[in-house]
This record gives C-alpha cells, sequence and structure tokens, in this order.
C-alpha cells in the first residue's frame, strides 16, 4: 500500500472577514489548526502552528513525532502570546496525520475540537474526540448526540495550543486498508453539516478534488458561520496509478483567483456572434466582433463594341484640333514677317 492522491482547502465562510484557519498538505504530513483570540491573533496562533509542520525534518516517526510537532507549535503559539500584547491569550486548535506507508499505519496526534474522520467500506468514523465542553458532556452522557448538535455553548474548547507553557496531546495509530479516505477538518465544516452529509458528499464526488469543493460549499449552504477547512487523502493499493493533485486551496493572504473556461471570453462578456447580412445591402458584416471592410463598388462591364466605338468617336475632334492649331500658327508667322 503507499499513498495517494492528497488535497487541501480553506474558506472563510459566510460571516468571517478573516480566515483564522491554516492547513498543511505537505504528503505524508497533514494538519488542520483553527485559530482563535482577538484581533488577528487567531491567525496568527494557526499560521504559526502550521509553520512548525511546514519547517518539520528528523528521525522521528509515528506518535513520537506528532506528539514533538505539537508541543513545538505550543511552545511557539505560547511565546508569541507571551512578548506580544497583541497577541494575548491567542490559541489555536491542530489536528495532525503522518502517513507511514511501508508499515501501514496512520500516526494521529489531536489538541482541540478540529477532527480526523476515516470512510472505510462506506462508513464514515470520527477518529478524534472533541477537546470540548460539548464533547465531553456527551462522552459522560450528560447530553444526546442531537443536543449536542445544537447546544449554545459547542464552540468552547477546553484544550488549545498556546494557552499555557505545555500541553496533552492526545496521539494514536491507526492501520490503513486499500481505498482508505482520510478526512481533517476544522469545526467549520462539522459543525454546519452533520457526519451522515459527509459521508454522502464523500460517496457522490468523483475525485478529492471534487469533494473537498463539495464539503465547503455545504457547509457554506448549512450557514457558513466559521472559517471552513477540509484536508483529504487517500490510501492507494501499489498498482494504483497515482496523478498529481490540483492546486491545494487558498488562504486569505492568498486570494481565490477565478478559474478560466476552455472557452475564449471577451471580458467575461458573451462573445459577438457572426451576423450574416442579406447581398442587396451595405451594411457591416461582424464575424466574432470584428467589422469587416466595406464591400468595393463594382463598376458595369463594358461590351467590345463599346471599346472599339470610343476611338471613333474621338478622331474627329482631334483632327480638327490640329488644324486650328496649324491656322494659328500660320497667322502668326504672316504677321511677323
Amino acid at each position: 500500500m503507499r499513498l495517494g492522491r492528497s488535497i487541501g482547502k480553506t474558506d472563510p465562510g459566510r460571516r468571517r472577514h478573516r480566515n483564522e484557519d491554516h492547513f498543511v498538505c505537505e504528503p505524508p504530513l497533514f494538519a488542520v489548526a483553527d485559530g482563535m483570540g482577538g484581533a488577528q491573533a487567531g491567525e496568527v496562533a494557526s499560521g504559526l502552528a502550521a509553520a512548525v509542520l511546514e519547517e518539520a525534518d528528523g528521525d522521528e516517526r509515528g506518535e513520537e513525532r506528532v506528539t514533538s510537532l505539537i508541543q513545538e507549535a505550543n511552545r511557539r503559539v505560547f511565546q508569541r502570546s507571551s512578548e506580544d500584547l497583541t497577541a494575548s491569550g491567542m490559541g489555536t486548535t491542530m489536528t495532525v496525520a503522518l502517513v507511514d506507508a511501508a508499515e501501514g499505519t496512520i500516526a494521529v496526534g489531536h489538541v482541540g475540537d478540529s477532527r480526523a474522520y476515516r470512510v472505510r467500506g462506506g462508513e464514515l468514523e470520527q477518529l478524534t474526540e472533541d477537546h470540548s465542553l460539548v464533547g465531553e458532556l456527551l462522552r459522560s452522557g450528560k447530553l444526546s448526540p442531537e443536543e449536542a448538535e445544537s447546544h449554545p455553548q459547542r464552540s468552547v474548547i477546553t484544550r488549545a495550543l498556546g494557552t499555557e507553557a505545555d500541553v496533552d496531546v492526545d496521539a494514536f495509530t491507526v492501520p490503513v486498508a486499500p481505498g482508505d479516505v482520510y478526512l481533517l477538518c476544522s469545526d467549520g465544516l462539522s459543525s454546519m453539516i452533520s457526519d451522515r452529509e459527509i459521508l454522502s458528499v464523500l460517496a457522490e464526488a468523483d475525485d478529492l478534488d471534487e469533494a473537498a469543493r463539495a464539503l465547503i460549499d455545504a457547509a457554506n449552504e448549512g450557514g457558513g458561520e466559521d472559517n471552513i477547512t477540509v484536508v483529504l487523502f487517500e490510501i492507494a493499493a501499489e498498482d494504483t496509478v497515482v496523478k498529481s493533485a490540483p492546486p491545494t486551496a487558498v488562504t486569505e493572504r492568498e486570494q481565490p483567483v477565478a478559474e478560466e473556461d476552455d472557452e475564449d471570453t471577451l471580458s467575461g462578456l458573451e462573445r459577438v456572434p457572426a451576423v450574416e447580412i442579406e447581398p442587396d445591402t451595405q451594411e457591416s458584416v461582424l464575424v466574432d466582433g470584428e467589422p469587416e471592410d466595406e464591400p468595393e463598388e463594382q463598376l458595369e462591364p463594358v461590351s467590345e463594341a463599346e471599346a472599339d466605338e470610343e476611338p471613333r468617336r474621338l478622331l474627329p475632334l482631334v483632327v480638327l484640333l490640329v488644324l486650328l492649331v496649324a491656322i494659328v500658327a500660320l497667322a502668326i508667322w504672316g504677321l511677323s514677317r
């Protein structure tokens, strides 16, 4: 088995002006971080945490590695929060997945309420447990799943990176199987659509890119109350040809660029159609929006008989003109004598 395609996308949602989510999609390492804090502190916190993973290199593997990466991310966020008054109190969630294709396992590290899911055999399984007030009430049996979905404090988290000098990291390892699809997401997705809807979207999509877009669209249609981030990756069999994934989504600092259509356009307007004219008109013709030259005026054809007649009509005039010139010349000569 080996790692197949992967993709990550993020969207600010319908209610937020800024995107405080970050994601990492650097196979075999994947992560989602959902920042929190005043002003732009949440964005700073999640960005610092993601940067740790993007810079990561080392010999550690499995749970040991994901734990040390998350703890280093916590150290950096906490240090910045302590030194910068504008960032005081900031924090971020973080869910990390590290694929070990050779061992056929994935190590998951987790702090907060961003989630990791697995789709296998047509079923969706939540791999992580939310570090949130509602999550704890749900696990203790004080809330039902239905009550949890609409609880007014469902966004209150009990554990995050950067709020304290040390952080407890939940880390575990799961075996992989060919055809598995894994989803990491911020609560901007999981709080807007149900697990059943997530599974339905993933089942209907033709590829991971389409699935990621459809999940974000569904979350926005469900309200889009928070930033939405999804990271998807799959486990492929050895004989599967893996195509390169399309570019990943952008963050708020990289604004989305409209995709180009295959057909040419004229500054977004419909292309001007060719206009035909009747043979007896003199209107301009438009071909693909450009006017052609006006049709040239045609002369009436002249017959051979008429062409021969023209020199004959001019001959008497020429003879008369010559005689007049001769008479005038003789008169002048006689007067000069």
